[in-house]
Formats: structure tokens, sequence, C-alpha cells
């Protein structure tokens, strides 16, 4: 699959109940959602052992990301119509002492956030490496247990660090790993572009044999990213 201008910048959003993450590899790397738990890394094309950016997410049980590596956004997503407010802290994204981000979703509103369709019922949390990293080609990959249920959106993806300037999707946007709730065994991968967004993105999903569900374990989600190509991979 052939890349246009891409993504630069790598950000992780999950929009779900429970996750994990944990980074390692060597282009830029990116965490997780409760949902379940994860890690990431990036690394540089020229060396595979080259790792620019990584994050094994060391740290005592509740304490909060790396505010070096990760920018936490919050408020709603009106784009999405995602019923969810993202919160900072460490009350909806925290480390779980075991190596792992865990990105919680809760029933909640504790602070009468306001969302796009009124009152917000719930509250999660959405990272990324704005401002803070940004790599052109490489390897990116994250550990990743994600959540189970309806409603859920966990996301692992990539943003052209221009989006400020030019918008989406003339950025361009790789999406290393999405799943729905109601596909519980199956994840895409797709990239957006002019042209070529939306439902139009080029892509295809991947279907866990035998039945399987990815929340039943951890998976490395991981894109190879060239000039000329992207390659998408799942647990190698």
């Amino acid at each position: 699959m052939s890349s246009p201008h891409l993504t630069r910048r790598l950000l992780v959003s999950a929009l779900s109940v429970l996750a994990l993450v944990s980074a390692t590899s060597s282009l830029a790397s990116a965490a997780p959602a409760p949902l379940p738990a994860a890690q990431g890394s990036v690394t540089n094309q020229a060396s595979a052992a080259a790792a620019t950016f990584t994050d094994d997410f060391d740290g005592a049980a509740g304490s909060a990301v790396d505010g070096g590596k990760w920018q936490i956004e919050t408020g709603d997503n009106v784009d999405n119509h995602e019923r969810q407010y993202y919160t900072a802290g460490n009350s909806n994204a925290a480390l779980d002492g075991q190596g792992h981000l865990v990105i919680t979703a809760r029933k909640e509103n504790p602070s009468n956030y306001q969302c796009w369709y009124g009152t917000c019922e719930y509250t999660s949390a959405r990272l990324n490496t704005s401002g803070k990293f940004t790599q052109a080609y490489g390897h990116v990959e994250a550990r990743m247990k994600i959540p189970r249920g309806q409603g859920m959106w966990p996301a692992f993806w990539m943003l052209g660090d221009d989006i400020g300037q030019v918008g989406w999707p003339n950025s361009g946007e790789i999406d290393i790993m999405e799943n729905v709730g109601f596909e519980p065994g199956t994840v895409h991968g797709t990239l957006h572009g002019p042209g070529y967004s939306g439902s139009a993105g080029i892509g295809a999903g991947y279907t866990l044999p035998g039945g399987q569900a990815f929340a039943d374990a951890f998976h490395t989600f991981a894109i190879d990213w060239a000039p000329d190509s992207i390659t998408w991979t799942v647990d190698g």
C-alpha cells in the first residue's frame, strides 16, 4: 500500500472502559487504554536497533504518564460523535505498577462536563505525542490488550504534524489498529488522506482464527513505514 505525504506524529486514542499499554520499538511509541494493557515504541528505519521513542510505563501504581513524552487531550470529540469526555490527571489514565498504562472509561460525570449531545455520560482518556515527538518513516508498534464490550472503540494511530496548518484529511492519518466493540475478533488498519478519508480510507481488516477475541490476550500491533509503502502486522 503506497503512502502519500503522511504522518509524522504518533497519537494514541482509546475510547472504552479498560485497557493497558506498554511501549517498545523504534519509531514512536503509543500507549494504551482500561480497556486492557500495553507498551509501545518507535525505531529509525536505518537501524532496526535504534529506538527513537520508547515507553515501558515503569512507575508506581496510580501514577501519571511521563509528561515529557505524552500530552493528555481534554474535552469531547464532536467530530466523531463520541459520548465520553476526555479528562486530564490519572483518574482515567494511570500506570498499574507492572509496566502498563491503563486507560479506563467510566460511566460518570464528576465535574458537570458538557458534550455535543448535552451533559456527558462518560469519561475516558486520550494521549498523543504532539509537541513531544515526531518522526517520518520507521517501525512503530505497541503491545496492547484491548477492551471488550458494546460501544468500545480502542485505537492506535498517527496524524501528520502539520494538521494545525492544513487540517484533516490533508495532514494524513495512519490507523495502526482500530477495533469496534461489535467485532471482538477483528482489527482494522487504514490510511486516510485527501480523496480517501473517512469511509473511503484505504485499508483492510484482520480477524483472529478460531473465533478468538483480541480482548482475551495481549497483542502487538505494528507498521513498517517506508517512503513508498506501509506494511501492517499483528503479532509479528
